[in-house]
């Protein structure tokens, strides 16, 4: 599973490029990068993609090897992942969502991107960082499609209480392998299954769970008049991982958005949603 987490991966028609940008001291996460051969679309202003929590790049390998051919990428691995490089303790607020906004608005800066230039494409967690950091003014943003954003993190019970108790290491493989049969059992979709078990089976477990015991007190703000930034709020009715109600909450809290249904959460990982994404970055330029 350490393939998963190094190396600039290759695509078609696109050259790759990996970076590790500091964001705080002692704390440095990884940047994939890539640009397309052809020059007139290396010189479009760049897509930034944030994945969900814990994701590795495989499960996004079928829309970026097209979406790569067509603009700048840009794709911020967030602090909880094992790519990252925390030369430090570490501790449960390191994982704290205000955090992640500001290590995404880091790697901007060190990049030299204007956030305000920026196509943002996220998912999940990253959907979520961003709203709050579009809510408290840390990031700006052209548009914004938010693939199955989480207002909150609803752990059921049995998950909470685990979460509260000292675990000793030894017993962590266990949890992960618990973790991949709830997941599976709750999950319709077989790419969604797939992708989460790939997930969980790849991860640094001691910042899965230091970030779960943040993320289990963490939610959006109620007021969202700040996140001005216009938004497509992505979802499929088939995701059973994500609450429908709750993501139509999001869409009518935040003044700037849109519902876009999609036939399922795989289908927001295809080439194909591309379709969606560039008709609704057209549309934002009459907004």
């Amino acid at each position: 599973m350490e393939e998963l987490w190094s190396g600039a991966p290759e695509l078609p028609l696109a050259s790759a490029e990996e970076l590790w940008i500091e964001v705080a001291k002692g704390v440095s996460v990884r940047v994939l990068r890539w640009t397309p051969d052809e020059s007139s679309a290396a010189s479009l202003s760049p897509v930034v993609v944030v994945p969900g929590w814990g994701s590795v790049f495989e499960g996004w390998r079928p829309l970026l090897t097209e979406w790569a051919t067509r603009r700048p990428i840009v794709y911020i691995e967030t602090r909880e992942k094992k790519s990252a490089r925390i030369t430090r303790k570490v501790r449960r607020e390191d994982f704290e969502m205000r955090h992640h906004g500001h290590d995404v608005a880091a790697v901007l800066a060190e990049l030299e991107i204007d956030s305000g230039e920026v196509d943002w494409f996220s998912s999940s967690l990253g959907s979520t960082l961003l709203i709050d950091a579009y809510q408290s003014g840390v990031l700006a943003g052209r548009s914004s499609i938010l693939l199955a954003p989480n207002p909150d993190f609803p752990f059921p019970l049995w998950a909470r209480v685990l979460l509260n108790v000292p675990l000793p290491k030894f017993i962590h493989p266990a949890l992960v392998r618990f973790a991949v049969w709830i997941v599976e059992r709750r999950t319709k979709e077989e790419g969604q299954r797939i992708r989460y078990r790939r997930t969980l089976m790849s991860q640094d477990l001691e910042r899965l769970l230091l970030s779960s015991r943040v993320n289990i007190r963490y939610s959006l703000p109620q007021d969202l008049s700040g996140a001005t930034v216009p938004c497509a709020v992505m979802t499929a009715t088939s995701d059973t991982l994500h609450d429908m109600d709750k993501v139509l909450d999001i869409v009518e809290r935040l003044p700037n958005a849109v519902l876009i249904e999609v036939p399922s959460n795989q289908y927001a990982h295809e080439a194909d949603v591309l379709v969606e994404i560039e008709e609704f970055q057209a549309s934002v330029k009459n907004w």
